[in-house]
């Protein structure tokens, strides 16, 4: 017989108690604080426990609630299984009962994730972090931040409270360096007032506190400056997982206190109103002065006078010297406001502003930057040079030296030389690390950059010392480099304002991004999001929350086995999600080729079927061999194998690169050396240009990219070359090749973060010997000959073969647009001259234009009120006037003549206007799904595919201030050829002072 058996047994109540013994519920901004707590079991007694605590900006939680779960209780099953056999022999009966019980824990699923919404995941026993830096002043976009443990992890700004609640949103939170407080108003007393600069939205983060023997833990931490309620959390666990969550809230505040209301940014030609509330929670009123204090954030120098309207000016000149200076008197529990209006330079490029009040008894102030932006186009003209042994060649930039522009200001000009290409890749890894968006793509290339960064530092000691000596320099990084929030902005939407530094200030930040430490916990931080944003499926889509999108994750899949090619070592992690990706990908391809016969029983299937998307995959699956395919794989594999012998010669130059390296790969050498000869037989080579061929030109399909198309063609030469020519013929066709492809770099990197990332692992492929140096190369820009050993950074890259100068806007000339190399002794020397300049928008030359232009805006505001019959919208023009708290909606009309994929539509705001909707997401609307993102200056749409028609994109503003701004204006682009786009006209946005 047999039978079960249920037992019941009865659980202890786990529950802790968290008692506090110090805790204040009012700070003083800026104090050093002491909180205590005492941790007891169920029945009042001690014990030992672990402590979580945290402490936030309470005004997160209006942007979505955030409340700690810890529920990982232990519930027995016991299962019994009873079993009694009888055996009758010989007249004796043996019964044996047999009685099992099997304990089976059940540990409730825990989603550590939940412990904070700000994007920190715990693995068991904290074993890895990933940080999503959630940048609510720049409303609420994810950006990587790299960690180097979970006890370094802080949480990033956000707005404070009060102005939340007013729709502000404004650019708080930015960590500035500090400034002395001198040359204030006498009157102010500087050395007496606290200037507010911490205004981050986190207190403290401490993941592994330990109480005592009694159960006491305390911590210490000093109180943030920002003016606001912060929400504290504490989660206490023992051994046997008993626990307790508890929450408390405490404010930062003063008796007098000062709440600027500014604008995120600031752009060039705007008149702006910018103000601040003066509070006061004395029981007496308080009179005294305000002022504001505006200093070039680059130089130090002080612009108040320049920047502040002169007809607002109510205090003597004498008293204004060092800014606007004004009287204010506020109520007992009340508060007043103090306005001033800015009309905004072209000379600038950020401003640090300081508002500060005091009166006879209390002071307060805050100092923060903005950026500036402008309202014109940055351009960049290359000129790339080489030279071979002792040879002497001259080259000119003839934009620069035939320039008639009288609208053109020029920015900078950059002189870069080299013994070896491969600095020029390790030069653009910085532009993929910090790429500012968020797609799968460029997630992966930040990856990409970091894995590469990382192999090179570590297997290669000469180029792990420069980086010391460059981070060692005694160059001071600016407030610009270390506010990570301003460093978004910057890099958004004015990516040459950190080009203003010094030489010696790049290199030292250059050298911070490679620190081995910090690109370890990047590359960690990096893969963890791809394998959480890669679907079950296998597939990546190109924003999160999109389709499966199968080129995206080919184009990582093929990331990964360059990373093999480079023998750059992989993780199980990775290994995990290239065999999801390709599981995923052989099952699309035999998806693809089935589809011929689907719906037509009558397809010749001897014709040409060679889609772009399964020569791709060819491609890709060349880089695995390892991983084996199923036999139906094999088959269709084989198919197109003879799709490629047959049809390979009217194939695109892409298509023919792709095809010679899988049929190479796949050990068809025949066929893959007849495409090679034929691609060789076609090319065009010049001095000037390097090896090139005609045909690659811009298009905006993804097959049809220029710097792609060169990349994957060195990687053809490079890896097939050898058997169709000598060994000094091959690397001399590997150098001309490389000379077009450097002939395309704009400074810093190659037109998108595809093309760097392609024209990267082409740049590495050739040789393993990173840093070979040859004799020096003599270079004379215009009339002035360049002496490597006079520069002052050059010294920092002695024996790397590298240097770099440039000139400022004031010191550049016509006759600089000249320059001759002379190269001594053996190999080649390898350069390039950059010239930079601002053109008006109507200046420059589109790439596409008339009805070669597939793409069409037009853009559109209105204004939104409430009547009888309901909301309203009416048109603004140049004549409407708004006002301080209207609603403004924005409506974009974009036409596509046909369909397109990974297109970016990128709509600047006026710098007065602030969004509402604040949380970047993937949305759909008549059957058009889009990645949307509000940043800082603009809303972002990404739309991965975009059929032919018409659409309207609507969202809405509110007006946070006064003045007579600029609105910018709307771009559309392809994503991955951005030379391809068209933009809407300007318009002003003009709203009446507050009274």
């Amino acid at each position: 017989t047999s039978g079960s058996v249920t037992v019941n047994v009865p659980y202890p109540k786990t529950d802790l108690q968290i008692e506090t013994s110090t805790f204040r519920d009012k700070l003083q901004p800026g104090q050093d604080e002491i909180w205590a707590f005492t941790i007891k079991g169920p029945k009042g007694n001690k014990v030992t426990a672990e402590v979580l605590a945290s402490m936030y900006d309470a005004s997160l939680d209006q942007f979505k609630p955030h409340k700690w779960q810890f529920n990982p209780l232990l519930f027995p099953n016991y299962n019994s299984r009873s079993r009694a056999n009888a055996n009758h022999s010989f007249g004796i009966i043996n019964f044996r009962q047999y009685n099992r019980f099997a304990q089976i824990p059940s540990y409730p699923y825990q989603g550590y994730d939940r412990l904070n919404w700000f994007g920190f995941y715990f693995g068991n026993n904290y074993g890895y972090v990933r940080r999503d830096k959630m940048v609510l002043n720049e409303t609420v976009t994810m950006t990587e931040q790299a960690v180097a443990s979970i006890d370094e992890v802080v949480i990033a700004e956000a707005p404070e409270a009060e102005l939340n609640k007013q729709l502000s949103g404004q650019a708080l939170g930015l960590d500035i360096e500090e400034v002395k407080t001198k040359n204030l108003d006498k009157s102010l007393e500087p050395n007496s007032i606290q200037i507010r600069k911490n205004l981050q939205e986190t207190a403290f983060f401490f993941p592994q506190l330990q109480t005592d023997k009694d159960g006491n833990v305390s911590f210490n931490f000093k109180a943030p400056e920002a003016l606001t309620k912060w929400k504290l959390q504490l989660l206490a666990h023992t051994k046997t997982l008993a626990s307790s969550i508890a929450q408390f809230e405490t404010v930062t505040q003063k008796e007098l206190m000062v709440i600027p209301n500014v604008p995120r940014f600031l752009r060039e030609g705007d008149e702006m109103t910018i103000s601040t509330k003066i509070a006061n929670l004395n029981d007496k009123t308080l009179s005294g002065k305000t002022q504001l204090i505006l200093t070039d954030a680059l130089t130090g120098k002080d612009i108040s006078q320049m920047l502040i309207k002169s007809e607002d000016r109510s205090i003597p000149p004498g008293e204004l010297s060092q800014g606007q200076t004004k009287l204010f008197s506020v109520g007992a529990k009340n508060n007043t406001q103090v306005s001033w209006a800015l009309r905004i330079p072209e000379s600038l490029q950020a401003i640090e502003y300081k508002i500060i009040a005091k009166s006879e008894d209390y002071s307060d102030g805050e100092q923060n930057v903005l950026p500036i932006l402008s309202n014109r186009m940055l351009v960049t003209e290359t000129l790339p040079m080489w030279v071979h042994s002792n040879q002497t060649k001259t080259f000119t930039l003839d934009k620069l030296s035939n320039n008639t522009s009288t609208t053109l200001t020029n920015h900078k000009l950059t002189l870069e030389i080299t013994s070896n290409p491969a600095w020029y890749a390790l030069q653009a890894l910085p532009y993929l690390m910090e790429y500012p968006y968020d797609c799968n793509e460029q997630t992966f290339a930040r990856y990409y950059a970091n894995a590469i960064g990382q192999h090179i530092a570590n297997s290669n000691p000469k180029i792990k010392t420069v980086f010391n000596q460059w981070a060692s320099t005694d160059a001071l990084i600016s407030n610009l480099e270390k506010n990570q929030d301003l460093k978004n902005i910057l890099i958004q939407e004015t990516p040459w304002l950190r080009d203003a530094q010094s030489e010696t200030e790049q290199k030292k930040r250059i050298a911070l991004l490679f620190d081995l430490n910090k690109m370890s916990n990047a590359l960690q931080t990096s893969l963890q999001k791809l394998k959480n944003n890669q679907h079950s499926s296998g597939a990546w889509p190109w924003f999160n929350g999109g389709y499966d999108n199968r080129y995206i994750t080919q184009h990582i899949v093929a990331g990964f086995g360059h990373l093999k090619k480079l023998n750059i070592t992989s993780n199980n992690s990775e290994e995990s999600m290239i065999y999801k990706a390709i599981k995923y990908l052989d099952a699309q391809f035999v998806k693809e080729y089935k589809d011929l016969t689907r719906y037509n029983d009558n397809v010749d299937l001897t014709k040409d079927h060679l889609s772009y998307t399964q020569l791709h995959y060819l491609y890709v699956r060349s880089f695995y061999p390892e991983l084996k395919a199923s036999k139906e794989v094999e088959n269709i594999i084989n198919y197109y194998k003879s799709q490629i012998e047959n049809y390979w010669l009217k194939r695109s130059l892409y298509a023919k690169g792709l095809m010679a390296l899988s049929m190479h790969r796949m050990n068809d050498s025949k066929t893959a050396s007849k495409i090679l000869k034929s691609l060789q037989e076609n090319s065009i080579t010049s001095e000037e240009l390097g090896m090139y061929w005609k045909e690659n030109t811009n298009s905006w399909y993804w097959y049809r990219a220029p710097i792609e198309t060169q990349a994957i063609l060195i990687e053809a030469f490079s890896e097939i070359g050898s058997v169709i020519q000598k060994e000094t013929k091959h690397l001399e066709t590997i150098d001309h090749l490389k000379v077009w492809l450097l002939k395309n770099k704009q400074v810093n990197q190659w037109k998108t973060t595809k093309a760097t990332t392609d024209a990267v692992y082409a740049l590495l492929l050739q040789g393993s010997d990173w840093l070979s140096v040859t004799d020096t190369v003599e270079v004379k820009v215009g009339d002035e000959t360049i002496n490597p050993e006079t520069l002052d950074h050059v010294k920092l890259e002695a024996g790397t073969g590298y240097y770099k100068t440039s000139w400022n806007a004031g010191k550049i000339q016509s006759k600089q647009a000249k320059v001759t190399l002379h190269k001594k002794g053996e190999g080649i020397a390898w350069g390039a001259l950059y010239w930079q300049y601002f053109e008006d928008l109507d200046k420059i030359t589109p790439a596409a234009t008339g009805t070669e232009m597939p793409l069409k805006l037009k853009k559109k505001l209105f204004l939104k009120t409430n009547a009888d019959q309901g909301e309203q919208i009416s048109e603004i023009t140049s004549e409407t006037k708004l006002n301080v708290g209207d609603l403004v909606k924005v409506r974009i009309e974009l036409r596509s003549d046909r369909d397109m994929e990974f297109i970016h539509l990128k709509d600047m705001r006026a710098a007065g206007l602030e969004p509402i909707n604040v949380i970047s997401q993937y949305k759909w609307q008549e059957g058009l799904g889009y990645y949307e993102s509000a940043k800082d200056a603009a809303t972002n749409f990404f739309i991965d595919y975009l059929s032919k028609g018409i659409y309207i994109f609507e969202y809405d503003l509110r007006v946070n201030n006064a003045g007579n701004m600029s609105n910018g204006i709307t771009t559309v682009q392809s994503m991955y050829a951005p030379e391809f786009s068209n933009h809407s006209e300007g318009v002003r946005v003009s709203v009446e002072s507050q009274k």
